[in-house]
């Protein structure tokens, strides 16, 4: 009697332990989507963090890559985030400015001298606390993937700001970058990126800007075509994850993966830094385009003529965040 009394309790309790020993042994699975090819840095980047997850984390953690819009499509991709139905993303950063603001100070023209700069910035305390500005909307940064410094496309030459005046220029949506485009009387046109060619063929518009790695092939045929080497601005995405799922994950978990991304941001940096040192010379050997080269006195006028821009957007950036940029530079 006492003998049956004892086991009964211990088989009662291991049937309500069995269901949560098997629930801790499952992995936790991280969907990772995104919206370009495999072969692209950022597809090149989500494939590294898978394989260094499944190499170190075996049995812990699964990450499930999904990419060219294979899981959710560019238009979506934020509330999916946002409704946990994907877990890690890597939107470029005008994505997120609705989340928070200051991102804007990425887009600012003319703001940082060079790539270079922008990776300091991206390692001092402001930058980081920039990455955990939209923990409370359900949006966790973890780091920052860049794409490259923005040069300027047009129809003519562009040296000095007067001759981008009365010319229409392709721009990502953002009321920042028509400020930009405003500031040296041109026209700033809204289009989907695969769109620019058509554009430009038209007449629609007569300019775009963008990285390197962006502007090869958008040169309009028959037409000249010429690249100024402008540096003006960043293009960059950010690695972000559901915040509730993140910090939800264990802690010594949680740690690894942190030191999973930093280790495959560097290769992916690195990669998009000489893919577009490639695409400039195969641009420039190609013929398709003419670069134009500022001399620093020429570049500061485009600087100064622009820094109005600086001032409109002061109080949604927030001044601190400014100058903390600014002192980046080595002047």
């Amino acid at each position: 009697m006492f003998k049956s009394l004892v086991v009964a309790p211990c088989a009662a309790l291991l049937l309500m332990l069995s269901p949560m020993a098997a629930k801790a042994a499952e992995p936790i699975v991280i969907k990772f989507a995104h919206v370009v090819a495999d072969d692209t840095p950022k597809g090149k980047g989500a494939l590294l963090f898978q394989k260094l997850v499944r190499q170190r984390l075996a049995g812990q953690v699964d990450v499930d890559v999904y990419p060219n819009s294979t899981l959710v499509g560019d238009a979506d991709e934020m509330q999916a985030l946002l409704d946990n139905k994907v877990q890690m993303l890597a939107p470029s950063l005008s994505k997120l400015i609705e989340y928070s603001p200051k991102l804007e100070v990425f887009d600012l023209p003319f703001l940082f001298d060079d790539d270079a700069a922008v990776a300091r910035f991206q390692k001092r305390e402001a930058s980081r606390e920039l990455l955990r500005s939209m923990a409370g909307r359900g949006i966790y940064g973890l780091a920052y993937w860049n794409n490259g410094l923005k040069q300027m496309t047009a129809s003519q030459p562009l040296r000095n700001p007067a001759d981008a005046a009365g010319l229409a220029f392709r721009i990502q949506p953002s009321p920042l970058l028509e400020a930009q485009f405003a500031a040296v009387d041109a026209k700033a046109v809204r289009l989907p990126f695969s769109e620019v060619s058509k554009a430009m063929q038209s007449g629609t518009v007569q300019g775009t800007e963008g990285p390197w790695s962006n502007l090869r092939g958008q040169s309009a045929a028959g037409k000249p075509s010429y690249v100024t080497e402008t540096n003006h601005g960043v293009l960059n995405y950010m690695l972000v994850a559901n915040s509730e799922f993140w910090t939800s994950i264990p802690f010594a978990l949680r740690s690894e993966l942190e030191n999973i991304v930093l280790e495959v941001t560097q290769t992916v940096n690195a990669e998009a830094a000489a893919i577009n040192q490639r695409e400039r010379e195969q641009l420039i050997a190609s013929g398709s385009a003419t670069l134009v080269t500022l001399t620093p006195e020429q570049r500061q006028a485009w600087r100064t003529k622009m820094q109005p821009v600086w001032k409109s957007f002061e109080s949604q950036i927030g001044a601190d965040i400014m100058r903390a940029a600014l002192t980046v530079n080595r002047r």
